[in-house]
């Protein structure tokens, strides 16, 4: 059987591309994969030394879990915030997710999350510092499904009324947002506990890598 494999970030400058398909043995598992991928150059050095996460079908995955013909497997390196262990618990409330290249809206992002019954609204904006730009790559369509689930926990845990979250892709100059999450709850201490967790969680589990340009005349940059 074919399956289709996505590399990012620094998986994807040593290929030398973006997505590859790999043969497979009918009831194949993710830790066959890895070493079918191990095994080729160049990607194999640098498997060994890297802590990777895999996802299957934009859903992390262990080891152990079983592939079928078609699906897509995803090599998710380091990102910024490390990776903690993941709650996909999902709820009710009303979320708001965007990964993109546009720029980003403190406004958009208090329209997105204002509610009669809230008496806080508590936003972060990450902005780019000490560096003339911040390249960002994003496994865009997990990285979203990952923030939302993210910001539906939140909900549940901190009680909050809405909670936003949009995150730039591309080049972010400097002095210019790279990610806002605003969040609104009935009281000030559970917003600001809720925008807390969601941004610290965000840094941590969305599969988003951002790299550095120390000047504005390009050349390679370090991730990170």
């Amino acid at each position: 059987m074919i399956i289709q494999v996505r590399l990012f970030a620094m998986l994807r400058e040593r290929a030398g591309t973006g997505t590859l398909e790999l043969e497979l043995g009918t009831g194949a598992t993710v830790a066959d994969a890895m070493r079918a991928l191990s095994e080729r150059e160049p990607l194999g050095g640098m498997l060994e030394r890297m802590p990777v996460r895999m996802a299957v079908n934009r859903d992390y995955a262990s080891a152990e879990t079983v592939l079928s013909a078609q699906d897509e497997l995803a090599l998710i390196p380091p990102v910024s915030g490390g990776s903690p262990a993941l709650d996909t618990r999902a709820h009710a409330q009303p979320v708001h997710v965007r990964v993109s290249s546009e720029p980003l809206s403190l406004d958009r992002l208090s329209r997105a999350v204002a509610d009669s019954c809230a008496g806080a609204v508590v936003i972060f904006q990450g902005v780019t510092r000490e560096v003339q730009r911040l390249d960002y790559e994003a496994y865009t369509e997990m990285a979203q499904e990952r923030i939302e689930a993210i910001l539906h926990d939140c909900i549940g845990v901190h009680r909050l009324s809405a909670a936003a979250a949009e995150h730039r892709v591309g080049s972010v100059a400097l002095g210019e947002p790279s990610v806002i999450v605003a969040v609104s709850a009935p009281h000030r201490g559970e917003a600001f506990a809720g925008a807390r967790e969601a941004i610290d969680r965000i840094k941590a589990e969305a599969p988003i890598w951002k790299r550095e340009h120390a000047s504005c005349e390009g050349g390679r940059g370090t991730y990170s």
